[in-house]
């Protein structure tokens, strides 16, 4: 039986050719101009090392977020506004890597989703450093042996992370930024099928996350929290009885199976992450700041501190209690608000509620993400 041959329709391979032809040429644009981009980047590392300044402070979360949001509001290609911006933060992690590479320290191993948020802010050229917890993490910015940091804030199902609002308390990094990641818990393991698992370990976090999937179709497992879901998939490497709960990335790192996959107990599950830094963070016109406070335990106290914000039509986006460590049941609140800390009507907002305070402090003013 002789094969089918199909012979191109010389019109249709000249209109092709027309238009590869295009693309190279647009390709060869495209390349000389990212090369000009690439030489401002470096005059701009120059001009701040004048002198031999060694302070010198080379990534700016304003201006990112200005240039980003500016990608998005021009665009008019047939490329989605998110795909346009994420396509410029790479061309700009790699111009900044020219000036001077980014080091950021998260909770590691590789594979965790704060890694992965790592990424997302500074792009694939910055320089992750993995430490082994949450605590780590503020350490090794305060210490100098990273520029930035990045932490867990809060997960959409399962709420604030303890240990980051445990260190915000007595840090004296600045919140510089903010990002949120979409979470897409698997269940990994070099196991066949999910009868051999006899022990899934994951961050408490993400345990709390697929509570009632593990009930229901893996009941028999004893549940081990540890200090990452990398750090899971990493002990999950070598005995087949252990599974753990990570990304789709962990899993072709650590040469895992995904035996499932979308097992957080709810749709939308995602974790919001803060950038730590020991830079104020200048306003870029579309800003958050973030506040820690305790107020006296009488009647309208809350009321009052609220009314700060309220009566200069200050939306608040974000209020959220602990306990106090030190008296109990005293509260803390983290509050996020819009607007920056220097600009009015915050800045007034700010000094009001400050003199309703027991305990007052500003974590950062940062711009609201672009992507």
């Amino acid at each position: 039986m002789s094969e089918t041959v199909s012979v191109p329709n010389p019109e249709e391979a000249q209109q092709l050719l027309e238009i590869r032809n295009q693309i190279d040429s647009i390709d060869r644009q495209i390349q000389e101009l990212l090369g000009k981009r690439a030489q401002c980047a470096q005059k701009v590392a120059d001009i701040k090392t004048q002198g031999g300044t060694v302070e010198a402070v080379f990534y700016r979360p304003e201006r990112e977020a200005q240039v980003l949001r500016a990608v998005k509001e021009r665009n008019q290609s047939l490329l989605p506004d998110e795909t346009m911006a994420k396509l410029f933060r790479e061309i700009m992690s790699a111009c900044l890597a020219l000036e001077q590479p980014v080091t950021v320290a998260y909770l590691g191993p590789e594979g965790s989703y704060t890694h992965a948020s790592v990424i997302k802010q500074f792009g694939s050229y910055a320089h992750p450093h993995a430490v082994s917890t949450i605590e780590e993490v503020f350490e090794s910015v305060e210490r100098g042996e990273t520029q930035y940091g990045i932490v867990p804030l809060e997960n959409s199902t399962e709420g604030a992370v303890k240990q980051t609002q445990n260190k915000l308390i007595e840090t004296s990094l600045t919140v510089s930024g903010e990002v949120e990641l979409a979470i897409d818990h698997c269940l990994l393991s070099k196991a066949i099928s999910t009868d051999q698992v006899k022990i899934v370990r994951a961050h408490p976090q993400a345990l709390g996350q697929c509570e009632n999937w593990l009930r229901n179709n893996l009941p028999w497992a004893q549940l081990e929290e540890v200090d990452s879901n990398a750090a899971a998939a990493v002990m999950a490497q070598n005995d087949s009885t252990v599974a753990a709960i990570a990304s789709e990335q962990a899993a072709r790192i650590y040469d895992l199976t995904v035996l499932e996959s979308h097992i957080s107990d709810q749709k939308g599950n995602s974790t919001k992450f803060w950038l730590l830094g020991k830079e104020k963070v200048e306003p870029s016109g579309d800003d958050k700041t973030a506040l820690l406070v305790s107020i006296k335990n009488e009647s309208g106290a809350l009321l009052n501190l609220l009314e700060s914000f309220y009566s200069r039509a200050i939306n608040m986006t974000r209020i959220v209690s602990r306990p106090s460590n030190n008296k109990q049941w005293d509260y803390m609140f983290f509050i996020d608000v819009q607007g920056h800390q220097d600009e009015e009507p915050l800045k007034t907002a700010l000094a009001e509620a400050k003199k309703l305070c027991d305990f007052y402090k500003v974590l950062g003013s940062f711009p609201v993400s672009p992507l």
